[in-house]
């Protein structure tokens, strides 16, 4: 019996990665919003203003959807969810101009966005077993980089061929139907009894109190860092003679690689050193891009360091708000993680886009290198303070 109750899981699991490259394709065709905005007369104002309204819709979607799943079941919850990324990456591509319309697109985006990133992890912990948790979770982030990754180059690929910058969002929108088809099917097969999924004020108190608020807190800087330096990363690379696409295949090929084959070795050791470690790296690299790049080699390699840093210090601490959250509240955690990361991965973009017009792009490096050293800042403390917290437990 054990047997036949651990194969629906496993075969389960890898169309749930399957499924979240194809549905990550259309976040990663953001990237490319600055440039589909440029080519209609806009600015990186625009571009950051169409962005940041998808955060507004993003948290009403990171909230709900745990009422959702509730109701419906986390995979077909986000099979539902899917038909928003479809209407957002159509209406990208077929929408005129800069105006209102692109900003329904991003706000329609942000629901199906942060449904199905929320609902992701939730559903592995619900059919994955705690020893295995974390390894899984940075497997499934590994294919939900892949296909954000793979949303700017599509667009790098249509411009080898001549084709417009649209054909991007057309892919993205055909790969998230294909998601939605593969969420459903999921949805059918067996799944075990779960925990509520829904956050309530007493759940967000309870989480946010417990040591699972420092992780929500990093991912939150980390997702400023990634999505200020992705949003934007076209304008980056135009006033510096670069190519935009070394960044995402520098980046994308670090972070990717890292989960998908390292990942389960970090993983296994202690995790408070480990972020610390990363955290730096995030630094490093930061630095490197803002004053160190000089050309396409030093862009790639410095876009690497941040996709190792970012990328396993990403699944080490999803780990940690998971197993840190306080006892039946992880889907809440997870939740609560998922919500801080789009605060940053969205609401930073804003901010970038305003430096951008009124000061350069220096100006929005040194802010995302107050952030990631405040990033910093945060590991080391909390691995300092466990090490005096050690220290006093010891009898002297």
């Amino acid at each position: 019996m054990p047997a036949t109750r651990a194969a629906p899981p496993a075969q389960g699991f890898g169309l749930l990665c399957l499924a979240s490259y194809l549905l990550s394709l259309s976040y990663g065709s953001t990237f490319l919003l600055s440039l589909l905005v440029s080519s209609r007369g806009g600015n990186e104002q625009d571009a950051g203003q169409i962005i940041s309204l998808a955060m507004l819709s993003t948290v009403v979607a990171v909230l709900g959807s745990g009422h959702l799943a509730d109701r419906l079941g986390s995979a077909r919850a986000i099979a539902f969810c899917a038909l928003c990324l479809v209407t957002a990456c159509l209406g990208f591509a077929l929408v005129p101009g800069t105006g209102s319309g692109l900003m329904v697109c991003g706000l329609v985006l942000g629901l199906g966005w942060g449904a199905f990133y929320t609902l992701g992890p939730i559903l592995v912990s619900e059919r994955v077993d705690a020893q295995r948790r974390t390894h899984s979770f940075a497997l499934l982030s590994g294919s939900m980089m892949s296909g954000i990754g793979s949303g700017p180059l599509v667009g790098k690929l249509a411009s080898v061929f001549d084709l417009p910058v649209q054909t991007a969002f057309y892919t993205a929108a055909l790969a998230a139907l294909c998601g939605l088809l593969i969420f459903n099917h999921l949805a059918r097969l067996p799944r075990p009894a779960s925990s509520p999924v829904s956050i309530s004020r007493r759940a967000c108190i309870e989480v946010l109190g417990s040591k699972a608020r420092w992780p929500i807190l990093m991912v939150g800087l980390g997702g400023a860092i990634f999505g200020g330096l992705g949003s934007f990363q076209t304008s980056y690379a135009a006033g510096r003679g670069l190519d935009y696409s070394l960044f995402f295949i520098g980046f994308m090929s670090a972070a990717i690689s890292c989960r998908l084959l390292i990942a389960g070795w970090v993983v296994k050791r202690d995790a408070y050193r480990a972020s610390c470690l990363l955290s730096g790296f995030i630094v490093l690299a930061v630095l490197g891009l803002g004053w160190g790049v000089e050309g396409n080699l030093g862009y790639l390699l410095a876009a690497a360091l941040l996709g190792v840093g970012y990328g396993l210090n990403y699944s080490v601490i999803n780990g940690l708000a998971a197993n840190q959250a306080p006892p039946g509240h992880t889907p809440q955690a997870l939740l609560l993680f998922s919500l801080a990361y789009f605060l940053g991965v969205f609401g930073f973009p804003w901010l970038a886009g305003h430096l951008i017009v009124s000061k350069g792009t220096e100006a929005m490096m040194i802010s995302l290198l107050v952030v990631a050293l405040l990033n910093w800042a945060i590991s080391v403390g909390r691995l300092y303070g466990r090490r005096r917290a050690v220290a006093l437990s010891v009898p002297g």
